[in-house]
């Protein structure tokens, strides 16, 4: 009886330690670089963008940056359907900000898969704990029509961000260094 009980123990063990460094088992080596550069990236793109964006445009990018962020309580679902944009800062252009679309994040049983359902420019992936203040985001960038590669299948394609939680009905994920147009995207994600 007490063998059949400690297997159970130790394999309910080992899968909650995979389950906590699954990401360090997907991501790959330039999306790693990618993150450790991430404030880097980060203050180079803003830079860019507050010297070169419209006004207007500079004044809703400091308001979506100032929001302070919150943890990803138990009581925080991510599940639903959500209304996005995504802003564009550096490189190509200092600052864009595009209009509303629409994503989804559903949970599969292994976590929470976003997918932005409109729009031109789209992702589907998946997201991981790093925090409790900040999640990391690893997925794929595709064009509608398109069906999305599997993430690690590219760097023209491959996704890495950090999401943070900015309302009860509201959060983001800054994107350093995405394969083109921008050194930051971040894409804004409310009810």
């Amino acid at each position: 009886m007490r063998l059949p009980i400690l297997t159970f123990f130790i394999i309910c063990v080992a899968g909650s330690a995979y389950a906590d460094g699954a990401i360090n088992s997907i991501i790959t080596a330039s999306d790693k670089a990618r993150l450790e550069t991430y404030e880097t990236t980060k203050s180079q793109a803003l830079d860019e963008a507050r010297k070169g964006g419209e006004p207007a445009d500079v004044a809703k990018l400091n308001e979506t940056l100032s929001t302070p962020t919150l943890g990803f309580s138990e009581d925080f679902d991510l599940t639903g359907n959500w209304q996005c944009r995504t802003t564009k800062l550096g490189k190509t252009t200092p600052l864009v900000i595009y209009g509303w679309f629409k994503c989804r994040i559903t949970d599969d049983g292994a976590g929470w898969l976003l997918e932005k359902i409109s729009g031109s420019q789209r992702t589907k992936g998946r997201f991981f704990t790093d925090s409790d203040t900040r999640l990391t985001y690893l997925g794929s960038g595709y064009v509608a029509g398109e069906q999305p590669k599997k993430y690690g299948a590219g760097a023209d394609t491959d996704e890495v961000g950090y999401a943070y939680r900015t309302s009860k009905d509201s959060f983001r994920i800054e994107f350093p260094a995405p394969a083109r147009e921008s050194l930051l995207d971040i894409l804004e994600l409310k009810r």
